[in-house]
């Protein structure tokens, strides 16, 4: 069963930074791919950005493009997403998966069967 647990959300102001983990457990990993969606009140969850384990690709939404980088540590099995510049627009619980996508569904929820819990990511103005 794989277990995916996020930590290093909080509160941050306008133009700072924060990076969130999300270790990940329970399988091998070689096919997966890793993604980042972010939920604010009354909004719909959103892609923000995606790894793949095997070659490293990675995907952005274009709301967070140049500003936020996805990365992996294969060693530990975690992945990292580094925010910075962060916007009163970031704010929003962010979650883990991960899932088997194929290309043309990497930015799509449904390719993912596996999340974490959440954290929270509060910037202020």
């Amino acid at each position: 069963q794989v277990q995916l647990v996020e930590s290093g959300g909080g509160l941050v102001q306008a133009g700072g930074s924060l990076r969130l983990s999300c270790a990940a457990s329970g399988s091998t990993f070689g096919s997966f791919a890793f993604a980042w969606f972010r939920q604010a009140p009354g909004k719909e969850r959103e892609f923000v950005a995606s790894i793949r384990w095997s070659g490293g690709s990675t995907y952005y939404a274009d709301s967070v493009k140049g500003r936020f980088s996805i990365s992996l540590n294969k060693a530990i099995s975690t992945n990292y997403l580094q925010m910075n510049s962060l916007e009163s627009e970031d704010t929003a619980v962010y979650y883990c998966a991960a899932g088997r996508p194929i290309v043309s569904s990497i930015r799509t929820q449904r390719a993912y069967n596996h999340w974490g819990q959440g954290t929270q990511v509060t910037v202020s103005s």
